[in-house]
């Protein structure tokens, strides 16, 4: 495995807690899933498992309260399904009709560093894959948009690769409590939720692995 180093920063993001059933209220952090997800949109493949290491936060952890437009709904399964055998049928989603509006808890003027380890499983190359993100992530380059949280909330993210010029992490420490780590897909119809106790030390929020003892459901 090989590590890798992400800057990450945005206006605006939202890292659900899942316990929140209405209204969406965001973890205090970015969660390793989350952070999972930026390398992923730089580079994914079926032999490509990324695992994140630590967090850094490099900013004060401030909020905001926003009130926004959403759709409460999704087009049903079955009547894709239909369509696809009949071969039409109307697959429209009617905004006007589905429109909810919900307020919100959620991270203003954010920024991390967040670390993680390239794993590649039955990978004849190496060198290729890992060629190939450093290439990508120093470029800006990315499969899809990098984000944090929400689709709407857009993530600057750039490689970090000159120890020199990196900004400290914040000087604060506190509990963070229950955070989500990842899903566990290892049943695929439903795949389980798995959390780790967060603590932040001067900053820094030191992740561990998906199998270890402190990950529980």
């Amino acid at each position: 495995m090989k590590r890798y180093c992400l800057s990450v920063s945005g206006e605006f993001a939202c890292f659900t807690r899942p316990e929140m059933k209405v209204e969406r209220v965001s973890y205090d952090i970015i969660t390793p899933s989350a952070a999972r997800a930026l390398f992923e949109a730089i580079l994914w493949k079926p032999a490509i498992r990324w695992h994140v290491r630590r967090i850094e936060v490099l900013k004060p952890i401030r909020w905001i309260n926003l009130r926004r437009n959403e759709v409460g709904a999704v087009i049903s399964t079955r009547n894709v399904q239909q369509a696809m055998t009949v071969g039409e049928g109307d697959l429209a989603l009617y905004v006007e009709d589905e429109r909810q509006q919900r307020a919100g808890l959620f991270l203003r003027d954010v920024a991390y560093r967040v670390h993680a380890d390239l794993e590649l499983c039955n990978a004849e190359k190496p060198q290729k894959y890992h060629e190939m993100f450093e290439r990508r992530a120093a470029k800006g380059q990315w499969v899809n948009q990098p984000y944090l949280g929400c689709r709407e909330f857009a993530a600057d993210v750039r490689l970090a690769s000159d120890a020199a010029e990196l900004a400290p992490a914040i000087h604060e420490s506190r509990d963070l409590g229950w955070m989500l780590h990842d899903l566990d897909f290892a049943q695929a119809s439903s795949p389980q939720p798995r959390f780790f106790r967060a603590q932040m030390n001067s900053g820094v929020i030191e992740v561990p692995s998906f199998d270890h003892a402190e990950v529980a459901q």
